[in-house]
């Protein structure tokens, strides 16, 4: 039977609040759980008090093989029970292929208007001349 540590939200509409829970990895999340191992309130202005956990519970649990999901993990990390390795993923910032594309596009109308009004520069200057030199 694999263990998770996670949330399952208990809070009204509009009104988070989660507990945390062990429970078996295929159970429902607000459904069937193991135990209740802390509480989790998001609306508290004070940060200290957001997460409450039985530590002992929680190392124990940690030490028969259950394993937190990434927001526990980090809870955890605060309190420090676990220690969470920071997550790296270069990809994200990237652009996605749509938004390359009108980069790209806008980049060669932009260039073209430069060049268009870089073009009838010299050829103004020449009639400049022209009339100049007439008179």
């Amino acid at each position: 039977m694999s263990l998770k540590l996670r949330l399952a939200r208990a809070g009204t509409k509009k009104r988070p609040y989660y507990h945390v829970v062990v429970a078996d990895a295929r159970s429902p999340r607000d459904g069937r759980f193991i135990e209740k191992i802390g509480n989790y309130d998001p609306k508290l202005a004070d940060k200290d008090k957001r997460v409450t956990l039985v530590t002992e519970r929680v190392q124990h649990w940690l030490s028969v093989g259950a394993q937190p999901t990434d927001r526990v993990a980090r809870f955890f990390d605060a309190a420090g029970l676990l220690k969470r390795e920071a997550r790296n993923n270069p990809e994200k910032a990237v652009p996605g292929k749509k938004a390359t594309e009108r980069a790209e596009a806008k980049a060669k109308a932009e260039a073209d208007a430069a060049a268009a009004a870089a073009a009838p520069a010299p050829a103004a200057e020449e009639a400049a001349a022209e009339a100049a030199a007439s008179e």
